[in-house]
């Protein structure tokens, strides 16, 4: 367990006098990278980027013609509203009860955010606040703690990769704190680790909340990116759930449709409520046109969504395969659109962002350093299944090249 609630206060970066809470926030570890990627790009150099979780499909054709469609009216060139129009918000609630058996009333437990992402941290905002302490998984995925952290939160960061430990740390964390946690933050899918569960954990989750008295906020963002006839449970599927927590989920994924930035936020009404009087101060909603395509893609596209998740499982054996020939030990994850490979041994000692530089300086391929999510991310790099199979297939071999690990059987790959 690693309690980060005394977040160390860095040096004011900027030379105005920015608010404290910018000085709670480290430096980027990914911009070393980022400069780098960006350079060599700038001349021409070609960069494979596994770097980051950002889909280069596009959205199915329907979706786009229904945008165009709607683009052409007028009224949909007005204000819209914070959360979300009725018809987008009735369409997530049918898909809720579709894919998951749960009923939501969509005026008062669902809403649309501009993508989860700003969701979460809003919902962080009407919910935390000083003093007020979450537990969050560790590795991190960044806005799990630091949208805590800019609400004026504390933070404990809990390692996720074996669920039922996770569950037993929570408990004896709620056991041993006073004040007991706020909130409690959960990622499955997981990003970075791909860890995975089944239903008995979130109806486990549901049973500590109740028994302990915190809030749930389930970020559910990779949902349908499920392998091998896994399928990734709800959060709200458990009983009791709508009484305890929230759930996030995002068109990004599924549908293509990342720069949209579309998402949603569902359950307790409570919280949807706080949530929606703060999105009414920042924001006037997302583009009518975006939410009336959402809504034809949730109605029409299933088959698209299904067709996408095969897509990035063979690009995963792609990856895995061919990293696995060149020696690495990599398990193929059962979700998501990450690989979270551990650093072959005779490179473990340079750290991940070394390592990291090493394969964008030398072999042109840009991975995410295991540092970047926390110090239990140490030792790792995430690597984005976002490339089509022939790109990733050229990624291997570049980074057989640069570390010199190609073993006789590598030229397969």
């Amino acid at each position: 367990m690693r309690n980060e609630s005394e977040i160390p206060v860095v040096d004011n970066p900027f030379s105005i006098p920015v608010a404290d809470r910018m000085r709670r926030l480290p430096p980027y570890l990914f911009a070393k990278i980022n400069k780098l990627k960006y350079e060599k790009r700038r001349a021409g150099i070609d960069v494979i980027d596994l770097g980051m979780g950002n889909p280069t499909d596009p959205p199915e054709q329907m979706i786009q013609d229904k945008l165009a469609e709607a683009l052409a009216d007028p009224k949909n060139h007005r204000y819209s509203v914070a959360n979300g129009i009725g018809n987008l918000r009735k369409e997530v609630a049918i898909r809720y009860d579709r894919k998951y058996g749960v009923k939501l009333d969509y005026d008062k437990q669902v809403i649309a955010t501009i993508g989860s992402k700003e969701g979460f941290s809003h919902m962080c905002l009407a919910m935390m606040g000083p003093g007020d302490t979450a537990i969050s998984p560790s590795p991190t995925f960044p806005i799990h703690t630091y949208s805590v952290i800019l609400a004026g939160g504390n933070v404990i960061h809990l390692d996720v990769r074996n669920p039922e430990a996770y569950l037993s740390n929570i408990a004896y964390t709620c056991e041993h704190l006073y004040p007991r946690p706020k909130m409690v933050i959960a990622n499955f899918p997981h990003n970075p680790s791909s860890t995975v569960i089944e239903q008995g954990f979130w109806d486990d989750l549901v049973k500590l909340a109740k028994k302990y008295g915190f809030l749930v906020l389930s970020d559910f963002a990779y949902a349908d990116v499920c392998y091998d006839g896994y399928k990734a449970p709800s959060f709200l599927a458990s009983p009791g759930a709508l009484d305890v927590g929230v759930e996030f989920t995002t068109m990004s994924k599924s549908y293509s449709m990342a720069g949209w930035r579309l998402g949603f936020c569902c359950g307790n009404a409570e919280m949807i409520r706080a949530l929606h009087t703060i999105k009414g101060y920042y924001d006037y909603g997302i583009f009518q046109a975006i939410q009336i395509a959402a809504i034809i893609a949730m109605r029409h596209c299933d088959d698209a969504v299904t067709g996408m998740a095969k897509e990035y499982q063979a690009r995963r054996d792609v990856l895995v395969d061919g990293l696995n020939r060149l020696g690495w030990k990599i398990e193929k994850p059962k979700a998501g659109m990450f690989i979270w490979a551990k650093i072959p041994d005779q490179f473990a000692a340079m750290g991940s962002i070394d390592f990291s530089m090493k394969l964008l300086e030398e072999g042109g391929v840009a991975v995410s350093p295991g540092a970047g999510f926390g110090s239990e991310g140490e030792g790792y790099l995430r690597l984005a299944i976002v490339e089509n199979s022939n790109r990733l297939r050229q990624a291997v071999r570049e980074i057989g090249r640069c570390t010199r690990l190609d073993l006789p059987q590598s030229k397969a790959v």
